[in-house]
Order: C-alpha cells, then sequence, then structure tokens
C-alpha cells in the first residue's frame, strides 16, 4: 500500500509517517518510481508506535524496543529477555521527571501564595 493509504488506515499524518521512516521505526519497500510501498503489517506497527509514543518513549528508545513487541490483543507484551529491564529503566527515568516537576509545582504554588498575601 501506499503512504496515503497507510495515513488512512491508521490515523497517523504522511507527515509523521517519513518522520517514522527516518527515525528507522518504519521500514517501507522503494518502489523504482521511488514511491514508498508498506506492508499490510506496518499498520499494526503504526499502532504500536503511538502506543509507546503515548507511554512516554521517545522514538530512539522506541526502535530499540519495537522489534522485541508483539501484539497480545489489546496490550503489547515484551518478547526479549532484555527488554523488561530496559523498560523499568525508562520507567524509573520518568518517574524521576514526575518528581522535579511536583517539586517545581510545589514552589511555584508557594510563589502564588506569597504573592496574593501580600496583594491582600
Amino acid at each position: 500500500m501506499r503512504i496515503g493509504e497507510l495515513s488512512r488506515r491508521t490515523g497517523v499524518s504522511e507527515r509523521l509517517l517519513r518522520y517514522y521512516e527516518q527515525q528507522g521505526l518504519l521500514r517501507p519497500e522503494r518502489l523504482p518510481s521511488g514511491y514508498r510501498a508498506y506492508r499490510a503489517s506496518d499498520v499494526a506497527v503504526v499502532r504500536r508506535i503511538r502506543a509507546l509514543l503515548a507511554a512516554g518513549l521517545s522514538t530512539a528508545t522506541i526502535s530499540q524496543v519495537l522489534p522485541c513487541l508483539r501484539d497480545d490483543g489489546e496490550r503489547l507484551v515484551p518478547t526479549c529477555p532484555d527488554l523488561l529491564g530496559e523498560l523499568r529503566t525508562e520507567r524509573e527515568r520518568m518517574t524521576s521527571a514526575i518528581e522535579e516537576l511536583e517539586l517545581s509545582r510545589s514552589l511555584l504554588d508557594r510563589v502564588i501564595t506569597a504573592g496574593q498575601t501580600a496583594m491582600g
């Protein structure tokens, strides 16, 4: 299928599909005309990419973990032994970022409270 059809079937813009290709997440065949030819299985790959992006993973991380995931109905299941450790590390990174944001929000709340008190 061509890029327009993949876009329609996945709801992902052609521009994003090209970006996924640049990042090594999709590998369409190139026809002699230069057009990209996608496989039917690429629809599921794009859905996996979208799910992993929604989970907060970067495209660099996704390129590493994508080959080690399979769809099991409503969820993605790791298939490579080392993947769980990598995902746990990524989760720890996210947790640290969340904690830093919560601290920043708390400090900002104090400034807002002090400003409200000072302005009566």
